[in-house]
C-alpha cells in the first residue's frame, strides 16, 4: 500500500517539505498514543535470534535508522514504534548552523536514490541535549557528531570535542562524520595525520571518563586503496570501536536518471540504490584487512531485504536505512527482520 498509495502522495512535495510535515504528522501521532498501536499491531517484531550484543550494547535488532533523518533528536521516541534497533542522531555540530541554500535535498526516483547537499543543518548540541534528557523510550542511540563549517580544520578536534562531552551522558555510542561531501574541506580529515590526531584527541577524551563509550569512525565510499590502507592502519593502530561504512558518494556513475536533470541539481551526496555495491565493497574490504573482529555498521543502499542480508554476508555486524525506508516504506523493517530471524550470520 505504501509504494502504491502513499509514496506517490508524499513524491509529489518538494523532499524536504514533506519530511518536516511527515515529523510533525508523526509528532501528533504520537501524542495520541497512536504509535504505540502501530508498533504493537503492524510493525513491531521482536525475536531472541535477530538480538545483538555489540560494543557491550545489547540491540534488540541489527537495523538502525541512519544519521540525517533524525539531526535534531526530535523523533527518537517515535521512530522506536517503526521496529529500528537503534537510531543514530545528527550530524550534530557545537553551534547551531542553518546548512546549504534550499533546495538541498532531490529525488532521483528512476535509480531510487537521493541527492542532499544539507551542510550539517541543525539546531547544536545543546538544543539536542535537552531532547535527549526526555525522551522515554530505551532505544540505543547514536550520536553522530561534525564541526561547525567555519570552524577550520586545524581547530576541529575542538568541535568534536564539544559534540561528544556535551553528549556524553545521553547516547551510547559516538560516530566521527569526517566523511560529509557538503560540508568545504571536511572529507580532507580523511587524510592519515588529521585522522590520527583527530581521533587521538577523542580517543584520550574519552579515556578521561569513567564510563567509556564506544567510538565508531564514518568513512566515504569515494576513498582510494591508499586512503583506506591509511585509515585502517589508523584504526588497528588506535582500536577504534567500529566503523560505518558508508557515507553518501560524489560519484554519478551509473544512474538512469538524465545528465542534464544530473547536472541541474550540481553537487551533493549520492544515496540509495546506487551506492549500494560500492559500499559493500568497502565492508569487505575492511573486514579482509582489519586486524581486530571489530563492528562494522554497514550503511548504503539498502533497498531490500535481499541488500541487508549482502551486507551482512560482506562482514557487517549492524546496518542502517534511510533512503531505502523513504522508498520502500517502514515494512522494510519488520521484513528484514523477519527474514534475518531464520538465517544465522554468526
Amino acid at each position: 500500500m505504501y509504494k502504491i498509495l502513499i509514496r506517490p502522495l508524499l513524491f509529489l512535495l518538494p523532499p524536504e517539505t514533506i519530511h518536516g510535515l511527515i515529523v510533525n504528522f508523526l509528532r501528533i501521532l504520537h501524542f495520541l498514543k497512536i504509535t504505540w498501536l502501530i508498533k504493537k499491531f503492524l510493525l513491531g517484531f521482536r525475536h531472541p535470534s535477530i538480538e545483538r550484543e555489540v560494543f557491550g550494547l545489547k540491540f534488540k535488532n541489527p537495523i538502525g535508522l541512519g544519521a540525517g533523518f533524525d539531526k535534531d533528536a526530535r523523533m527518537i521516541d517515535i521512530m522506536e514504534s517503526f521496529g529500528f534497533g537503534y537510531i543514530e542522531i545528527g550530524t550534530l555540530t557545537p553551534k547551531p548552523q542553518s546548512g546549504n541554500p534550499k533546495p538541498r535535498l532531490f529525488r532521483l526516483k528512476k535509480d531510487n536514490a537521493l541527492i542532499n547537499r544539507m551542510g550539517f543543518n541543525n539546531q547544536g548540541v545543546e538544543n539536542a541535549l535537552q531532547r535527549l534528557k526526555k525522551r522515554k523510550s530505551g532505544i540505543i542511540v547514536g550520536g553522530n557528531i561534525g564541526k561547525n563549517k567555519n570552524t577550520p580544520n586545524h581547530e576541529a578536534v575542538g568541535d568534536y570535542k564539544k559534540g561528544l562531552n556535551a553528549l556524553y551522558d545521553h547516547v551510547d555510542y559516538f560516530v566521527v562524520n569526517i566523511s560529509s561531501p557538503n560540508t568545504p574541506d571536511l572529507r580532507k580529515l580523511q587524510s592519515k595525520e588529521p585522522l590520527r590526531e583527530l581521533l587521538s584527541g577523542l580517543k584520550k577524551e574519552i579515556q578521561k571518563k569513567s564510563d567509556k563509550k564506544p567510538l565508531l569512525l564514518k568513512i566515504a565510499p569515494d576513498l582510494t586503496d591508499s586512503e583506506l590502507n591509511d585509515i585502517v592502519e589508523i584504526i588497528n593502530h588506535l582500536e577504534l570501536d567500529g566503523v560505518v561504512a558508508t557515507n553518501t558518494t560524489i560519484s554519478r556513475s551509473g544512474l538512469i536518471t538524465k545528465a542534464d536533470k544530473i547536472k541541474s541539481i550540481g553537487d551533493g551526496g549520492l544515496s540509495g540504490k546506487p551506492l549500494r555495491q560500492r559500499s559493500t565493497e568497502i565492508i569487505k574490504y575492511l573486514r579482509n584487512n582489519l586486524t581486530r573482529d571489530i563492528p562494522i555498521i554497514g550503511v548504503g543502499g539498502i533497498m531490500s531485504v535481499e541488500d541487508a542480508i549482502e551486507k551482512l554476508e560482506a562482514g557487517a555486524t549492524l546496518i542502517q536505512v534511510y533512503t531505502g525506508f523513504i522508498y520502500e516504506g517502514p515494512y522494510l523493517i519488520k521484513n528484514i527482520n523477519k527474514v534475518l530471524a531464520n538465517r544465522n550470520f554468526d
